[in-house]
């Protein structure tokens, strides 16, 4: 087998392993806005508390997470980062039996140890993340080799990332139900469990892989300037900020808003309707991986950021008193109830008989196990399966943003990078520093959101949509090409 075999089974097989990462980062960031919800029943300040600590982390740990690309190689970096996600869901399940009659601070409605025992594990899990984010990037456009290819990979791997990101508010939302003041992080331990073991397993695999370490020699560069001297690096830092607010922003406040409905299942509905903005993301992703090795990052930029503004507005100014029913796939209040009178023993016949024709009798005359088993009145059971969920129309296109969304992350990154050289790496770091836009910006919206209405915090999307189209049109044009940018340390297309 030549050399040249070897490097290119050894570069697929790279390939494959951030991939993998890609798809676990999304798993780890996706759960904070629902699990969010299960504490804003109960601190209404807490909603979005989980997701700001868990993008809070990457301002702390951007740089060293570059650092640590350069000091120990990307293979070394993504393993620490595995255990200290394994580490950090432990802690946020040690607060589905820790701490909740600890009261830390008194008053009105009395804050608990659990809760912060929860946002620590939030904290560690962004650590987590911010790392295995610094691994992937970088290694995903240098195995492209730059320019379209590096972002048709980064696309691609994207794609899993979506698909993640789709699967794990659904279950959550499947594992809820319907949200109360009673419900806690026990509802959702089993997620939290998958999760711990994923990491373990990962962390088993990625040791025995051989990852050719496509920087390795970083440690004797030198650097003579900052990224930032590079105009289109340094806007191109800002439009990663404002992008990971608008990428949690919309379906964290979607899941928000509609988990405070009044209907039964609300939660489960919030739940798919964020999902299937994830969901239009890996669709958005898988198509621009096609694409992308023809057309220009700065034109699917353009296109993605204008359409999305569009969709927005859309979303705001249609009256909320436009509705659609959900459809039964997503929740059915029949099955929701049969599915409880099967768990509590009632005869097969009995429930069979129900959902063919769904019967008050039936409920009350289980009326007493239900209570028990379900702390729920006969009337609200009554009331669930007599009662279609709506929601407004405005929801469809909110999470039709996740088309425009899907391409934007791989698209700002090639474009603030191309051309750096060296440079790239730290980089790297410093925009891992920025994602914690997708903690602070929400964390805003969701205020302007509690305080006047859902619709109407998504006027700071539109803003920062805005600057994405003008970062896409101008900023992010390479107008200090006279700075030096050296050589890279390995040339990746040589491998």
């Amino acid at each position: 087998m030549s050399t040249q075999t070897v490097k290119k089974q050894s570069n697929f097989v790279a390939i494959i392993t951030m991939f993998f990462i890609f798809a676990m980062i999304s798993f780890v960031t996706n759960m904070a806005a629902p699990f969010g919800n299960i504490w804003g029943f109960r601190y209404e300040w807490a909603g979005m508390a989980g997701n700001l600590m868990n993008f809070t982390a990457y301002l702390f740990m951007g740089i060293p997470a570059g650092n640590m690309l350069i000091k120990f190689g990307y293979k070394k970096t993504a393993l620490i980062a595995l255990a200290v996600g394994a580490i950090g869901l432990g802690i946020q399940l040690l607060s589905s039996v820790v701490g909740d009659d600890v009261v830390v601070i008194g008053g009105e409605n009395p804050t608990t140890l659990n809760l912060f025992i929860y946002l620590l594990g939030a904290l560690v899990c962004g650590c987590c993340v911010c790392m295995l984010n610094t691994v992937v990037n970088p290694m995903l456009n240098l195995l492209g080799g730059g320019g379209n290819k590096g972002n048709q990979l980064i696309q691609t791997g994207g794609t899993l990332n979506s698909l993640s990101g789709t699967l794990t508010p659904l279950l959550v939302g499947v594992l809820v139900g319907t949200l109360t003041k009673e419900t806690t992080m026990a509802a959702v331990s089993p997620l939290v469990i998958t999760g711990i073991v994923i990491f373990v397993l990962a962390f088993i695999v990625i040791s025995f892989i051989k990852i050719t370490e496509p920087q390795a020699n970083l440690n004797k560069v030198k650097y003579e300037h900052s990224p930032l001297a590079f105009r289109h690096c340094l806007l191109g830092v800002v439009a990663i900020f404002f992008y990971v607010g608008i990428e949690i922003g919309i379906p964290g406040e979607l899941n928000a808003w509609i988990s405070r409905e009044s209907f039964e299942g609300a939660a489960a509905v919030a739940g798919s309707l964020a999902a299937l903005y994830w969901l239009m993301m890996l669709v958005g992703r898988f198509l621009s991986s096609i694409i992308s090795g023809k057309v220009s990052s700065r034109a699917q930029m353009v296109t993605a950021s204008s359409v999305a503004i569009v969709l927005v507005l859309c979303a705001i100014f249609i009256p909320k008193t436009n509705t659609f029913d959900v459809p039964k796939l997503v929740y059915d209040p029949v099955e929701k109830t049969a599915n409880m009178l099967t768990s509590i023993n009632v005869p097969v016949e009995t429930v069979e008989a129900f959902v063919a024709n769904p019967s008050e009798e039936i409920i009350v005359e289980y009326a007493e196990k239900i209570k028990v088993e379900f702390d729920k009145e006969p009337a609200q059971l009554v009331k669930q399966i007599t009662t279609t969920p709506s929601v407004p129309i405005s929801t469809i296109f909110l999470f039709l943003c996740g088309l425009c969304t899907s391409v934007m992350w791989g698209g700002i990154f090639n474009l603030a990078t191309e051309g750096l050289g060296k440079y790239t790496a730290k980089a790297s770091g410093i925009f891992m520093m920025m994602v914690v836009g997708g903690g602070i910006m929400p964390f805003i919206q969701d205020w302007i959101g509690r305080n006047t209405s859902y619709v109407i915090s998504y006027w700071l999307v539109v803003a920062m949509l805005v600057y994405i189209l003008y970062y896409s049109l101008i900023g992010s044009k390479n107008v200090n090409k006279d700075i030096p940018v050296g050589e890279e340390p390995v040339d990746l297309r040589d491998l």
